[in-house]
């Protein structure tokens, strides 16, 4: 193997890296639009679809692993090569909600909802780059840095009872175009016919193709002219009959950025540690250059670190597309007790808050069985707990104690705190929604969970 080779080859492992996030999110884009995600239907481009229940264990409204059942979801796949849209969205009396924008390259570049722009009526233009128009009186603009985008809506949803609420908020949210807007849509854009569709190379002539349609921020649009030598920045494929060295470093760069990826993922290297729970804080800084309405220009929320940045982008694609800044909704999940054993259905746990999570809306733990990562199956049909939960008993000193094990508890105090486990391994996800600084900084620690 030549010199060249490996340096062919590592470039390529770099350029899966890089491009990694992009293509996934819009091959998830694709394929929602076409066949929707569980009760959230398919829906044209430029359409919102909306989901009509929380997630459960059968598979509604979300099949994926870490399905949330707090809230009641909705998507819009917008394509702005049209011209701009306006998006309004009605009143929720207070309701938390959260419309989250994210760019072709999966940066969250805007939030609408409680606790980026309030609960009250409002309407959003949304422009294309290089949109130089007038904004219409009452509007506030949301700059997308990408033609293509996708709005993920989440609506707290109490639970059976308050489904019909939360259903009518979902139909009085609107996208149409703006006066303005031609409507014709250029869609995805399209790749070359690439002879056997061997995945190393298609991945790459879908990267070459989704970086031609969709420029990063300036940092990376120079950034990225290093992978000419692969052809990625060729204005034809070079992939459908390529060169052996070509082929050979694409197939190892492909396999090698994967495993890196993969085993980044799996790591959690750079996530904090708290009491046996691992905090995901963090994971979505990677956006250092497009801030709109309801995001935070802060140090505290940016990624300076170019190389580290682009990792976290590729890790939080593959285990978390679509995820949320911290300062919105912030995650922790565990594995293990607070003694680092692996928590198993076999044994009971405590978990118990001398405080509750300190948030602005509320806070939940959700139950998910291993490997999987789905929702557990139990004869009460809970699967999660938290602020909202009734008929939840506190200790006389205010504390709150919850019980995690497969058997309902003996006694009804202790069973009205259960969050039903599965009989083998699990992993519990505590979500706190609009989470307050203490969450941050120290001053608020998670308790341990502790095996009884």
């Amino acid at each position: 193997m030549t010199d060249g080779t490996t340096d062919l080859q590592a470039l390529a492992a770099e350029a899966y890296i890089y491009g990694y996030p992009m293509v996934r999110n819009l091959d998830e884009v694709d394929h929602v639009s076409r066949k929707g995600m569980g009760s959230v239907a398919p829906a044209p481009f430029n359409e919102f679809s909306h989901g009509s229940k929380p997630a459960s264990p059968d598979g509604s409204p979300a099949t994926a692993a870490d399905a949330n059942n707090d809230v009641i979801h909705s998507l819009a796949q917008l394509d702005l090569s049209g011209g701009a849209l306006l998006l309004t969205v009605p009143d929720t009396d207070g309701r938390y909600y959260v419309l989250q924008f994210v760019d072709a390259w999966t940066n969250n570049f805007a939030y609408v909802g409680r606790r980026a722009t309030g609960t009250g009526a409002a309407s959003y233009l949304l422009t294309p780059p290089g949109w130089d128009e007038e904004v219409p009186p009452g509007a506030t603009r949301i700059a997308a840095p990408t033609e293509m985008a996708t709005i993920v809506g989440r609506w707290a949803c109490a639970g059976p009872d308050d489904v019909a609420a939360v259903r009518e908020l979902q139909e009085d949210t609107h996208l149409e175009p703006y006066w303005t807007a031609s409507g014709e849509l250029r869609g995805l854009p399209t790749h070359t016919y690439i002879p056997g569709e061997e995945p190393e190379t298609l991945f790459y002539e879908k990267l070459r193709a989704r970086m031609a349609a969709f420029p990063p921020a300036p940092a990376d649009s120079t950034y990225q002219k290093r992978f000419a030598p692969l052809g990625l920045l060729d204005a034809e494929s070079p992939y459908t009959h390529p060169e052996p060295e070509l082929a050979e470093a694409l197939r190892a760069g492909f396999a090698a950025g994967k495993e890196q990826v993969e085993q980044e993922a799996a790591r959690g290297e750079g996530a904090q540690r708290q009491n046996g729970w691992q905090l995901t804080y963090h994971a979505f800084d990677y956006n250092a250059d497009h801030f709109e309405v309801g995001t935070l220009k802060d140090p505290q929320w940016i990624c300076a670190d170019r190389e580290l940045s682009r990792m976290l982008r590729a890790t939080s694609a593959h285990t978390a597309l679509w995820g949320r800044h911290g300062y919105e909704e912030a995650h922790a999940m565990a594995w293990d007790d607070g003694d680092g054993r692996p928590l198993e259905g076999e044994h009971s746990y405590t978990l118990r808050f001398e405080k509750p999570p300190p948030v602005d809306a509320f806070w939940a733990v959700t139950m998910y069985g291993l490997p999987d990562g789905n929702l557990v199956e139990n004869p009460v049909e809970r699967y999660s707990i938290g602020d909202r939960t009734p008929g939840l008993s506190y200790d006389d000193d205010g504390s709150l104690t919850l019980r995690l094990q497969a058997q309902r508890p003996a006694d009804d105090k202790t069973a009205a705190n259960w969050l039903p486990t599965p009989e083998g391994r699990f992993r519990p996800v505590l979500r706190m929604y609009t989470p307050r600084a203490a969450v941050f900084d120290g001053t608020y620690e998670l308790p341990p969970i502790q095996r009884s």
